[in-house]
């Protein structure tokens, strides 16, 4: 199955919204409930919410609940946890392996749980969040965790934080991890760079907000026609025989192997 390489926020609130987000492309749509809802809204959206999950085909959306400690995290969970239209949750402002093991005990396996890393304190405790039993993955809540750090700047201020993410989720052997928003909406340039920086750091998608995303953050996540080709060359030239392989004048061994059959197989 093809990596999700998108997962666009849809406000949990504006049911006349789903249909439009389902159809934008997006691997994941993420109907969300908790920055996109005005507090006094929040009952409301998710008794709409799950009404609609209920009838929806299954694994039609994930849902970012509220966060944990909040006085609408426990009556989200209990609603939405069992309805057929559920891929999964994703969790914001996620600090502690605990609370993500609680939350995954309540899903059925088939479900996923990922993980919104938002705060200093819990990209303090990394390594434990990504070795949570059950987690799928780590999605970056850059905008929140630039504030909260004082950080201004979202390019190159942040290298030490994505690297992290991406080396703690590979030791966890979670999925690569979900990069955050690019808040600069229909200015394409921006969205591209951000999209190839993410991609170089090891990255495997990207959080988006407005369905012209989709399209440039899916094909930036995919391998390139130039990709597949050399790694059609390298796998023929592997069962080719043995002895000393080289192609495009590299030699090839084990690790580029194994590169070449991720490569064909994120393009299937």
């Amino acid at each position: 199955m093809r990596r999700e390489r998108s997962y666009l926020f849809c406000p949990g609130d504006r049911p006349e919204r789903f249909a439009k987000a389902l159809a934008s492309g997006a691997d994941r749509v993420v109907l969300d409930l908790e920055d996109a809802v005005l507090p006094d809204a929040k009952a409301g959206a998710r008794d709409g919410l799950a009404d609609w999950l209920a009838g929806a085909p299954p694994g039609s959306a994930i849902v970012r609940v509220n966060a944990l400690g909040t006085p609408w995290h426990e009556d989200d969970v209990r609603a939405l946890a069992g309805l057929p239209g559920l891929a999964g949750l994703m969790l914001p402002k996620t600090e502690g392996s605990d609370g993500l093991a609680a939350l995954r005990a309540r899903l059925a396996p088939e479900r996923s749980l990922v993980a919104l890393v938002e705060t200093v304190r819990a990209f303090a405790d990394l390594r434990g969040l990504a070795a949570a039993p059950g987690l799928h993955r780590l999605a970056f809540g850059s905008v929140d965790f630039c504030t909260e750090a004082g950080i201004r700047g979202h390019d190159r201020e942040l290298d030490y934080v994505r690297s992290r993410l991406v080396l703690e989720s590979a030791l966890a052997g979670l999925a690569p991890p979900v990069d955050g928003v690019t808040v600069a909406v229909r200015q394409d340039d921006v969205l591209a760079g951000d999209v190839e920086r993410a991609r170089r750091f090891g990255f495997g998608g990207k959080l988006c907000i407005h369905p012209g995303q989709v399209a440039a953050v899916n094909a930036g996540f995919s391998p390139s026609a130039e990709e597949v080709a050399w790694a059609r060359r390298v796998l023929a030239a592997c069962a080719a025989g043995p002895g000393a392989i080289v192609v495009d004048g590299k030699l090839v061994d084990r690790p580029v192997r194994l590169q070449a059959e991720a490569i064909l197989e994120d393009a299937a």
